[in-house]
């Protein structure tokens, strides 16, 4: 690959992760020409979404931040953000920028900065679902318009161009909405006439920092150098390293194929990359091929649920470890039966369920025959129904049996630790995401806006 390849830093797998000043004074050293990095993701849930509301505290992104606007102001050269405030909603992009005028205050910096928002009208999705320009992804059917009336926010997942049409109109910082992972990281690249195919693959391979390296606690984030014929990959910290292995793994992560990523506009094929390691720390990937399809971008919609209370208990009765799934199944049946004779026909189309931590939460499987006892679980208690204060009425109707229960109805009536006092827990409404569809668009600017704050100028528009 030839040195005129275009180098970016990517800090961080998230912003507010913890970005080290070190690595970015190193990525910076290698003559970076941008810094990029995702802010967000739909891992932790809907409720960030409908909430409008970060994951991350505020101290910790605005502390990654301000090392990010510094190197920035320092290094001239453009610093690139996605899914801001974690779901990349309106709020969120408007929380982000609210903290880097502060910071750019703080710090005496006159940044230009362009905010692309992504959260969608709902007549607009209405209109363009009458027309039959969204598709359902798998497991989900053709979209209505009450899905869409019922969803909080709904935003359209960004591609690429935002990004370099903020860049070309004189953006330092580009804080996005929501935004494929890749895509914030292989803009830059994109506008400076990288290969496609490399771009996206370094995109991917970097997403999460660190983690494409062999040691991921060792640092944070790595640099990447995009060519017209492939990329190289190095971690920002001298004390990591890439190899064949870590970088070409990293295609498996939240992909189900490892050959190919689905982007707005098109789909990365690796199936014939090449991966080498060029020297103990860097990995060379050539064969990355882009093939360009119809530009759609991906709608997410976030909607409030039914409510539901909780309570925890913390059991070690021997008595009940060595019956555990008997004990859970006939817990469970009497709990129906408290509520039903307790509160009858009010309590509406309630749901209880248990969950064993220590024996199945996570998965919910009955485990092997022959797997030995726990030591003690944590059963946690989840009541759901239409209104909180019915999901209250069912939880403190359920409390005595589920504080005393028996395995052996005949015994003498056990306690079991309750972790709090009072039990019951308001957990407030379920989050959920309702949409799973791709709408169709003629421009990959058609249903993004953007705010410019101009601090030099003191003009925003």
């Amino acid at each position: 690959m030839r040195d005129d390849a275009i180098k970016i830093i990517v800090p961080v797998g998230s912003l507010g992760a913890g970005v080290r000043p070190d690595e970015i004074r190193y990525g910076v050293e290698r003559g970076a020409h941008a810094i990029a990095s995702d802010a967000g993701s739909t891992d932790s849930g809907a409720a960030y979404l409908a909430l409008g509301v970060s994951k991350n505290n505020r101290e910790a992104v605005k502390r990654d931040l301000a090392i990010l606007m510094k190197a920035q102001a320092e290094a001239r050269i453009p610093l690139l953000v996605g899914s801001c405030g974690q779901a990349g909603g309106d709020a969120g992009v408007a929380w982000t920028r609210d903290i880097a005028i502060e910071i750019a205050r703080e710090l005496g910096l006159k940044p230009k900065i362009a905010a692309t928002f992504c959260e969608q009208d709902k007549a607009v999705l209405k209109a363009k679902n009458a027309a039959g320009e969204i598709k359902p992804l798998a497991a989900l059917g053709p979209l209505s318009d009450e899905t869409i009336e019922v969803c909080e926010h709904i935003v359209a997942v960004m591609g690429p161009e935002p990004y370099i049409a903020a860049l070309e109109a004189g953006a330092d910082i580009v804080l996005g909405g929501r935004t494929t992972d890749t895509a914030v990281l292989a803009s830059f690249a994109l506008m400076k006439g990288a290969s496609a195919g490399p771009a996206w693959h370094a995109a991917k391979v970097a997403e999460c920092g660190a983690q494409c390296a062999v040691y991921p606690t060792r640092g944070a984030g790595v640099l990447i150098s995009i060519g017209k014929s492939g990329f190289k990959v190095e971690p920002l910290s001298p004390d990591n390293r890439c190899d064949p292995h870590s970088v070409s793994a990293h295609m498996l992560y939240e992909n189900a194929n490892p050959f190919l990523l689905t982007e707005p506009g098109g789909v990365l094929d690796v199936t014939d990359a090449h991966y080498a390691a060029i020297d103990d720390r860097t990995v060379e990937v050539t064969g990355s091929i882009w093939k360009a399809a119809p530009y759609t971008m991906k709608l997410e919609g976030a909607a409030k649920g039914r409510f539901q209370t909780i309570m925890l208990i913390g059991i070690q009765d021997p008595a009940v470890l060595n019956r555990i799934d008997e004990f859970h199944d006939r817990m469970l049946a009497a709990l129906y039966e408290r509520v039903h004779k307790a509160i009858g026909p009010a309590a509406g189309d309630f749901h209880i369920s248990l969950r064993l931590y220590g024996w199945n939460a996570v998965s919910g499987d009955k485990p092997a025959p022959g797997t030995p006892p726990p030591r003690e679980v944590g059963v946690l208690f989840v009541a759901t129904a239409d209104t909180q204060a019915m999901a209250t009425q069912i939880a403190k109707a359920c409390n005595p049996y589920f504080f005393h229960f028996p395995i052996d109805l005949d015994k003498e009536l056990p306690s079991y630790g309750f972790a709090f006092s009072p039990a019951d827990i308001e957990r407030g409404p379920v989050y959920e995401f309702k949409l799973n569809h791709i709408v169709e668009v003629n421009d990959p600017m058609e249903l993004v806006r953007t705010e410019w704050i101009d601090l030099a100028s003191k003009e925003t528009a």
